[in-house]
């Protein structure tokens, strides 16, 4: 029985060697030093400085757990990469919650009647991919748990929320075309202003977020990168 137990030990000492590497995980590629490095150039006035966590968006990531996990870890970073790029973009470094002068902005489709607009609810842009519109605001609250129509400014309140916010959108509009380059994901966050010559300075800015933070993250771009 002695010599049985022994050699059942070692059987599970060698199989258990001969299992494959299993890839990064998003927490070891977001490390605190690569989302400090982002945050770090907020200003210290920035709001977002002090509301936006590394923590918070591996909160939220749990909640969307097929995001920045693809079939290699290369792919996978690319994607973190990107999507990080967008949100310095967005956020201005993670300085800012809310969109500047957006309490000023229409972001109300009254055409989906689905999701119908509340009395004196602004549905501008909150959040790292500053979520905008109601019909945006709708069915991400059904998905993550909050109520986006009444309640819109939770978004600016709860830090994991907001995050979830970005994560939802980004599975929903993004990760279909990421296959596609980093230029199609452009496009699918605000490419009717920005794509196609409309603001060519933008587009680049996201560009050089996106190469910076493949270079951090010892990756290949890839190719089409504008759109």
């Amino acid at each position: 029985m002695v010599k049985l137990t022994i050699l059942l030990a070692v059987a599970g000492i060698l199989i258990g060697s001969q299992s494959p590497t299993s890839q990064a995980s998003v927490a070891d590629i977001v490390t605190p030093e690569f989302f400090n490095s982002i945050i770090d150039q907020a200003d210290s006035s920035c709001a977002g400085k002090y509301f936006y966590t590394r923590d918070a968006f591996l909160d939220a990531q749990n909640s969307y757990s097929e995001f920045g996990n693809l079939d290699s870890d290369d792919d996978s970073k690319r994607e973190i990469a990107a999507a990080f790029a967008h949100f310095t973009h967005e956020t201005g470094h993670f300085c800012y919650i809310e969109e500047i002068n957006g309490a000023s902005q229409d972001y109300c489709d009254e055409t989906v009647t689905q999701y119908p607009c509340t009395p004196n609810k602004g549905y501008f842009g909150r959040g790292p991919i500053q979520l905008s519109w109601n019909f945006n605001y709708g069915p991400a609250g059904e998905s993550i748990g909050f109520d986006g129509l009444n309640e819109p400014e939770t978004v600016a309140n709860d830090a994991v929320v907001s995050f979830e916010t970005a994560l939802w959108y980004w599975m929903q509009n993004v990760r279909p075309v990421l296959n596609q380059g980093f230029g199609a994901t452009i496009r699918a966050i605000n490419g009717q202003l920005e794509c196609d010559g409309a603001n060519p300075d933008t587009v680049q800015a996201r560009v050089n977020y996106y190469t910076s933070y493949c270079s951090q993250l010892g990756i290949a771009p890839g190719d089409n990168l504008t759109c």
